[in-house]
């Protein structure tokens, strides 16, 4: 994760040396206003409802009632209201789609018969370095369009903020950001080269766009009426610069091929790929020894080969294995399970509370959340998809919080611990261990077996109810448990 990110509703000072001066005026109207207000749940606290927040963001329409947005700008929301440029009044409107890996959604308007007239954006190709591109959008400081340039800078592959788990093409333009642009065309000889985005807080004159291949692919995942997400490598890679590990695999100094060193379990290269092959090559490109490949004339990361197809699809690999080439197909899927490490939007909090302990499911969320120094829980947050940690527990589920009774008064040390078994048994979720502290036939104690910890919890069955009662009445905890999202 990359924390110098920072998901913005941006404003993009951005140009184009190849474009005509200005684009006409009459597609600023398709360029919209969005008004946004959101609840933040409350992972500290998770039986309670959480904040209410607000916000404003740009979108634009790309079809008959389709309005391209980014994901933060409507992530949590509650209400949504758009403005047509020029026009004061509000148009009600609801996510269609929303895929928060890549920062993109779709919105659509009750009544689309104002928008009709207006004309409609069309998507072009990945803007050429040094080439100028306009943002248009609504940034803070004014309730009218603002439209600014910028030049293309950099093309890399890099962390989005707004999962801070999920990296994509990004392009970035030497512009200054400010609040309020977000989901806003960022144009190119009147074609849209992007959605403005997120910047970058260590740099002035400085802002990031989503380019047009990631939209595409968006706008063709949606085709068949769900997100299905992207599908993963299942691969982690080393550089392969050193000349004494280039030997020692018996390679030439020729700057290709790249180290495998984790395989993901169940991942789209497991039983294919081991720890210590050297990947020469994806879908027929070299790979180099930092793990590039060439698309477009462009250097980038070979994951975005990958990023462009879906699960289902095939990709060639070519690898050496003690020296020797091996040329086999793989097909890609998802990895679901790695949606651990992102952060995760449109979802209550899952809990348990039970005589006083509040139990929880760890996720990024939760780290967020809350101060989490205990090195087991640590361990097994970071070897959670690495090592294949799903298989054995779908949930890793954490004592988070344990609240003053006098059941739990000498109980305080056991907070922020990982469970491994309730009386004998290895919890496999969180509603595997609600199953465990609410059986039929209740056993005369709960034997709470926590990672890491000298003892176990003992609670005494015959105390529970009561407690459950005095930690409702005194936390105003409506209901004792959530399980399932």
């Amino acid at each position: 994760m990359r924390s110098w990110l920072l998901a913005l509703a941006l404003t993009l000072p951005l140009a184009s040396a190849q474009e005509t001066p200005s684009a006409p005026s009459g597609i600023y109207k398709s360029v919209v206003r969005i008004e946004v207000a959101s609840q933040v749940p409350d992972y500290a606290t998770p039986w309670n409802s959480g904040r209410f927040t607000g916000g404003i963001g740009s979108g634009f329409i790309i079809g008959k009632n389709k309005i391209l947005t980014n994901a933060h700008v409507i992530s949590n929301s509650r209400r949504i209201l758009l403005n047509i440029y020029g026009s004061p009044k509000k148009y009600a409107a609801k996510v269609e789609f929303v895929a928060h890996d890549c920062d993109l959604a779709l919105l659509s308007v009750e009544d689309f018969s104002d928008f009709e007239k207006l004309p409609v954006f069309s998507l072009g190709d990945v803007p050429a370095l040094e080439s100028q591109v306009r943002v248009i959008g609504y940034p803070i400081g004014g309730e009218r369009l603002s439209v600014t340039r910028g030049v293309v800078s950099r093309i890399d592959f890099s962390t989005y903020s707004h999962s801070q788990a999920d990296s994509h093409l990004i392009v970035q333009i030497d512009a200054a950001i400010n609040p309020g642009n977000s989901g806003g065309p960022v144009v190119q000889d009147d074609k849209v080269v992007g959605v403005a985005f997120q910047g970058l807080r260590q740099a002035d004159n400085t802002g990031y766009i989503i380019p047009t291949p990631v939209i595409k692919r968006f706008l063709k995942d949606i085709e068949d009426g769900r997100y299905d997400s992207y599908a993963d490598l299942g691969v982690a890679d080393f550089p392969l610069f050193n000349p004494a590990m280039r030997k020692a695999f018996k390679l030439p100094d020729d700057g290709n091929g790249v180290l495998i060193s984790t395989v993901t379990p169940t991942g789209s290269c497991d039983g294919v790929l081991k720890p210590g092959d050297i990947l020469m090559a994806l879908d027929g490109k070299e790979v180099d020894s930092a793990g590039m490949v060439t698309i477009d004339g462009e250097e980038v990361n070979m994951n975005e080969i990958v990023e462009r197809k879906f699960a289902g699809d095939k990709v060639a690999l070519r690898f050496l294995r003690d020296g020797k080439p091996n040329d086999v197909e793989i097909t890609l899927k998802p990895l679901p399970q790695a949606r651990m490490y992102a952060i995760q939007y449109e979802q209550k909090p899952r809990y348990i509370v039970f005589a006083g302990l509040v139990f929880q499911p760890l996720d990024t969320n939760l780290l967020r959340s809350m101060k989490m120094d205990d090195i087991n829980v640590r361990r097994l947050y970071a070897d959670y998809v690495p090592k294949g940690g799903f298989q054995k527990r779908q949930d890793i589920v954490v004592l988070t919080r344990i609240e003053s009774d006098p059941l739990t008064s000498q109980m305080d040390e056991f907070t922020g611990f990982a469970v491994d078994k309730i009386n004998g048994v290895e919890v496999k979720d969180l509603k595997h261990a609600n199953e465990l502290l609410n059986p039929a036939t209740k056993p005369e104690f709960f034997v709470i077996e926590l990672f890491g910890a000298d003892r176990p919890v003992v609670i005494p069955s015959a105390e529970v109810e009561a407690a459950n009662k005095r930690i409702q009445l005194g936390y105003d905890i409506k209901r004792l448990s959530r399980v399932e999202e």
